[in-house]
C-alpha cells in the first residue's frame, strides 16, 4: 500500500470552501483509493489535513492524470495559501483498509 499525510493552509476564511472542493475529489471515485479523509486542524482555523491509503503508488500517480480529478485540483489551487510537502508512509493495515 501507499499512504501520503498532507496539510494545506487555506487563504484566510476559505477553508470550508477548499473543503469542499477537495470532498468533490472523492464524490468522483478514485480507482485504488482505499481511504481518503478530509480533516479540518482544530488548532488553526485555515488548515487541513488530507489522509490518503491508495493500493498502489501507481494508482495514486494514475489519478492524478484523470481529467475530472485535475479540474477539481485546479478548482481548489486559488484558495490555497500554503501547502507543506505530503509525508508518505506504507500503511500496514487498520480499520477500513485490510
Amino acid at each position: 500500500m501507499y499512504g501520503l499525510i498532507g496539510r494545506m493552509t487555506a487563504r484566510t476564511g476559505q477553508r470550508d470552501a477548499l473543503t469542499a472542493i477537495l470532498m468533490e475529489r472523492v464524490a468522483l471515485g478514485m480507482p485504488g483509493c482505499l481511504s481518503y479523509v478530509v480533516a479540518h486542524d482544530p488548532a488553526d482555523a485555515d488548515a487541513i489535513r488530507v489522509t490518503e491509503v491508495w493500493i498502489s503508488e501507481a494508482a495514486h500517480r494514475d489519478a492524478l492524470t484523470d481529467e475530472a480529478v485535475k479540474a477539481v485540483l485546479r478548482q481548489g489551487l486559488p484558495l490555497i495559501a500554503t501547502f507543506e510537502d505530503a509525508t508518505v508512509t506504507t500503511p500496514v493495515g487498520g480499520l477500513g483498509i485490510g
